[in-house]
């Protein structure tokens, strides 16, 4: 697994041991950040990457231009692999990293211009989880889901999708709040 493009394109990520920690492969994130390029230019975002897993989407949104990015992951093998990543591409002033349950974070008032969930598929995490990330959201936010394409995903309340690709055995779903 690698960086895709940017500052740090082609460096090497490492992801926990196990079954664990299942990482958006190097081919489906380089279509995401492809979509994501044609709606939104990243310099200066605020990122949160939630279900971090190796943090590769964070990461690679630092890599092309975001200011900042948390990193929120409970898994421990999963913030060692991240805490590494970040060190590989010297991003330590540019990430922070979390240890704890996305279901329980709470985090500032309009913090956040792009966010990542990609939970563990085919448990309703992230549905349980926007509602709790709405008052973070910066005006015109960006919410990117990661789910299995056999999920049926449900738009909760208060959240509008405005596309859904799947790529794989995976689907990306993107969402914004009015």
């Amino acid at each position: 697994m690698r960086l895709i493009s940017g500052k740090w394109g082609g460096t090497k990520l490492g992801a926990p041991k196990g079954r664990g920690t299942r990482p958006t492969t190097d081919r489906n994130r380089e279509a995401l950040f492809s979509m994501l390029a044609a709606r939104l230019g990243f310099d200066g975002l605020n990122v949160l990457d939630g279900f971090a897993g190796s943090g590769a989407l964070g990461l690679e949104a630092l890599s092309r231009g975001a200011a900042q990015c948390l990193f929120v992951e409970n898994d421990q093998a999963a913030c060692a692999a991240i805490k590494a990543n970040i060190a590989a591409c010297g991003a330590q002033d540019d990430a922070a990293l979390m240890r704890l349950d996305m279901r329980k974070a709470r985090f500032d008032d309009g913090q956040f211009d792009l966010i990542f969930l990609d939970p563990p598929y085919g448990k309703g995490l992230a549905e349980n989880v926007l509602p709790i990330l709405r008052p973070s959201l910066a005006a015109n936010a960006l919410i990117v889901i990661e789910e299995d394409k056999r999920a049926a995903f449900k738009v909760p309340d208060a959240f509008i999708e405005s596309d859904r690709r799947v790529k794989g055995d995976s689907m990306f779903i993107f969402l914004h709040a009015p």
